[in-house]
């Protein structure tokens, strides 16, 4: 194998040599610009999506902060009606219970007055009772038939002498 013939290693070490310095000039002058160009390229990328992303997130932040505000106001205007809602439903109540209270003292009066009167009527008719009784007793005992006016007239002292 002529590799490995020493007469040969000082031509294998300059082909090396030649091939390895146009490598190096090669990769230097337009590879590596390139590569360089790409990874410049895609750390500014990279660098602008964080900063598209911190403006987001700042945004974001933003928006939750006003809808926390927002959820805020609309729980307090919430117990707010809820409170008025209340107020007016006591007021409303205590209205119906006062007409209520109100009618029912009317109708009390009315009945009393129904009592009152069902009363008189039932006093008088007892005094009419009474006056019957009396002349029949009167006519049991003595067989005298008295007039049914003097009866009811001795009846009407007797009541008025007991009160």
């Amino acid at each position: 194998m002529p590799q490995f013939d020493p007469t040969f290693y000082s031509t294998q070490l300059f082909w090396l040599f030649v091939t390895f310095v146009l490598l190096y000039v090669l990769m230097s002058t337009w590879a590596m610009p390139k590569i360089g160009a790409v990874l410049e390229e895609r750390q500014r990328k990279i660098d602008d999506n964080l900063d598209k992303a911190s403006e987001l997130k700042a945004e974001a932040e933003a928006a939750i902060a006003l809808y926390e505000k927002a959820l805020s106001q609309s729980r307090a205007q919430a117990q707010e009606t809820l409170r008025q809602s209340a107020e007016a439903l006591v007021k409303r109540s205590e209205e119906r219970q006062r007409q209520l209270a109100e009618r029912l003292a009317q109708e009390i009066k009315a009945g009393e007055a129904r009592i009152l009167a069902a009363k008189t009527e039932a006093l008088g008719h007892v005094r009419e009772v009474a006056a019957d009784v009396a002349a029949s007793i009167a006519q049991k005992l003595t067989g005298v038939t008295l007039d049914q006016g003097k009866a009811a007239t001795a009846v009407l002292s007797a009541i008025e002498e007991r009160r």
